[in-house]
């Protein structure tokens, strides 16, 4: 090509398309410009009219123009409409997040079949609650086409009701489904968008099973969720290599030999990822602590298979009597396991405790365990109250005085917590009990005796020394952190302590202490449960984070999480980091290798651990909703656990909640104090939060994990 012909035919970018689009348009003002005129203006050529249309459907995709009345287009900002994203459907609304964070109510007939997901642009509409109120004008880009839901049986067909999108019976294509039948619990996808979300058309690709089952339905949670409960094969040819090739005499080079130590485990009975040791020295000034953890860093190597799959999933997760590992069943139930009698690899951290509790020096290193004993928390618990048989206390004779220091030991730590003042939360937990046909059978509080406090108390320890440590060092790390609450949710707790009588200190900053104090006003009340519900609905969500941010909850200056590199990423993270730390490197060498790992790390943790925890949690409705369809009819005595402007929650002593509708109470008129009470205006009867009431089960929805209750006709 010639110099001439580069000069006066040089291609126009793409972006500079754009820049001419936005500039013609906004020249138009709220006019809408034909698209062969605003194509001339740019001047577009046939060579180039290919990044023409790139940078206007680029444009388009971004939300910045729009197309209407055929082929007229203008700026979307001079038409008034906003580019957001669709986060929550029901049957007959929606709700969109525009860009600046601003959430808008979507009536249903305004929606134009989005789903969640889905990029569109909307524009306001009057509103009736004063809340910002819009409809849908374009969708921009398409969410995931893929759901989970019911096959339910409708007008004399089968349609499939999705579980977290509209509600909405869809059309099921027969000829592109696999086989299925009415009340199935199903994934589906998307083939067919209509203007509607009843005209959407859906293929059935996997049916779980029935959903009046918990078990099909949380399969289905957790899939759709993302959760993969397989391996790829690449990561499991690594797994069973590493584990084929065993626990090798030459691994013990440069490890400290800690197999004459009175080492072991304590877990739960069905734990089979055991990847914490503990044992204790009594000294003449105070003790030391040994927490030995399983050196998974050894086996799973930076950007091996492996890792780049820890990292992917992030934690395990755990649900009923299942579980999804982090790693492989070869590694984390395997090689990785501290399981008696084995020789192990261990990573320890020695603390060197005062009588007071306080750590007065800590040291890392890499070690070798063989555990005495698999430690079981009912049993030990026995021990420690006396009622354990001649079995139990035979089994734990070669630890037996271990023990009884850890027992005094624990109690010193549990004080020191109590002089920082660390907020004493109470969290009701529930054990899922489940028979031999996979039915959740039972729900019972998870019981937390003086071992589990124990353990707590000794992986607290572990865990601060590892991240003063980073904090000292100033290397890159992956701290446990949780921030002071914020403001607002400070400012809105003593507006509803003052609702509920209770007593609070006065504060410029809200530090642990307050939260103590409050929580202790409360105590022995009857408003102990909704203070404490409060406090902890005030509190900032923890987090992973590269920066040694402190923990408000434990009221602790250095925390990080150490001690379970099997089931969670940023253990495993640390490990690494301390592994190199111990081999020598200096500190600029760490900077440049760990300073964006500690960073993606923290956000791609954090990201799953909440992925983790709100499939566990719905897996768990799942269950509790199973459990109770036994017990419909029946009477139970509940407290108020939440109150809303359409009713109240209530939970069982066995940590089942649900809901009591309010057209479900005796009829009258119903003013609602944000989130205290719920008052009948005229006989003054009020439901308010933390009350005790008698309630009857009426029905459960299993598949979407819902139970609703009525007051039992004594309360009414």
């Amino acid at each position: 090509m010639s110099e001439k012909k580069k000069k006066n035919g040089a291609e126009v970018s793409a972006e500079s398309y754009k820049n001419k689009i936005i500039t013609f348009l906004r020249g138009y003002g709220k006019k809408l410009m034909p698209l062969n005129e605003l194509e001339t203006k740019c001047r577009t050529k046939k060579s180039g009219r290919e990044n023409f249309i790139r940078a206007f459907t680029e444009l388009r995709n971004e939300g910045v123009i729009t197309v209407r009345k055929g082929m007229k287009a203008a700026l979307c900002s001079k038409l008034g409409l906003r580019s957001a994203g669709i986060t929550r459907l029901s049957r007959t609304f929606g709700f969109a997040v525009t860009d600046d964070g601003t959430e808008y109510f979507i009536p249903g007939k305004c929606m134009m079949g989005a789903m969640p997901g889905d990029r569109v642009l909307i524009a306001d509409i009057p509103s009736r609650s004063g809340e910002p109120e819009g409809e849908v004008q374009d969708i921009l880009s398409f969410g995931s086409s893929v759901l989970t839901g019911v096959i339910s049986y409708e007008d004399g067909g089968l349609y499939f009701v999705p579980d977290t999108a509209s509600r909405n019976h869809m059309i099921i294509s027969k000829s592109e489904s696999v086989p299925y039948a009415n009340g199935d619990k199903a994934m589906a996808e998307i083939v067919y968008r209509g203007k509607r979300h009843a005209e959407h058309k859906v293929k059935i690709t996997s049916v779980f099973g029935s959903s009046e089952l918990a078990a099909a339905c949380a399969e289905a949670i957790i899939i759709s969720s993302g959760i993969e409960s397989e391996f790829p094969d690449e990561v499991l040819k690594e797994a069973r290599k590493i584990s084929e090739g065993g626990v090798q005499e030459y691994c013990f080079n440069n490890r400290e030999d800690l197999r004459e130590l009175p080492i072991f485990t304590i877990d739960s009975a069905e734990s089979k990822d055991l990847d914490d040791a503990v044992s204790v020295e009594k000294t003449a000034d105070g003790w030391i602590l040994g927490v030995h953890i399983a050196d998974v860093s050894h086996y799973v190597k930076g950007n091996s298979a492996l890792d780049k799959e820890a990292l992917r999933r992030g934690t395990s997760v755990y649900y009923a009597d299942k579980v999804v590992p982090m790693l492989p069943k070869e590694l984390s139930n395997g090689i990785c396991s501290l399981n008696p009698n084995e020789d192990r690899l261990t990573l320890t951290a020695f603390m060197e405790l005062g009588t007071d509790g306080e750590i007065k020096a800590y040291r890392f290193c890499k070690s070798v365990i063989r555990s005495r004993v698999k430690g079981v928390y009912s049993e030990i618990n026995s021990i420690l109250d006396d009622s354990a048989d001649l079995g139990i206390l035979g089994k734990y004779e070669c630890v037996s005085n271990e023990l009884l220091h850890m027992n005094e030991l624990a109690d010193i730590l549990i004080d020191r917590r109590k002089r920082r003042h660390a907020p004493e939360l109470e969290t009701s937990e529930s054990k899922i009990v489940i028979d031999s046909d996979g039915v959740c059978c039972g729900i019972v509080p998870r019981e937390r005796g003086k071992s589990e406090r124990i353990i707590e108390e000794f992986m607290l320890c572990a865990n601060e020394a590892a991240a003063r440590l980073a904090r000292e060092r100033k290397i890159p790390f992956v701290y446990r952190v949780h921030e002071t609450p914020p403001e607002e949710k400070t400012a809105a707790l003593c507006e509803i302590l003052t609702k509920l009588n209770v007593e609070y200190p006065h504060f410029q900053d809200f530090k642990p202490v307050h939260a103590s104090q409050i929580l202790e006003n409360s105590k022995g009340t009857d408003k102990f449960e909704a203070v404490n519900m409060m406090v902890l609905r005030s509190m900032a969500k923890a987090k992973y984070s590269e920066e040694p941010l402190g923990h408000f909850g434990l009221a602790l200056k250095d925390y990080a999480h150490f001690t379970s590199p099997i089931r969670r990423y940023p253990d495993l993270a640390i490990h690494r980091i301390i592994t190199d730390v111990l081999a020598g490197y200096g500190d600029t060498w760490l900077a440049k290798r760990y300073s964006g790992f500690a960073v993606n790390a923290s956000e791609r943790s954090t990201a799953a651990e909440i992925r983790a925890v709100s499939a566990e949690r719905a897996c768990e409705d799942c269950y509790k909703a199973e459990y109770m369809k036994r017990h419909i009819g029946e009477s139970f005595t509940a407290k108020i656990s939440g109150v809303t402007e359409f009713g109240f929650y209530v939970q069982l002593q066995n940590s089942i909640e649900g809901l009591v509708h309010i057209r479900t109470l005796p009829e009258g008129e119903y003013d609602y104090s944000e989130p205290v009470s719920l008052t009948e205006k005229f006989s003054g009867v009020s439901y308010e939060l933390g009350d005790t009431v008698t309630v009857i089960c009426a029905s459960v929805n299993v598949s979407e994990g819902n139970i609703d209750f009525v007051l039992d006709e004594e309360e009414q």
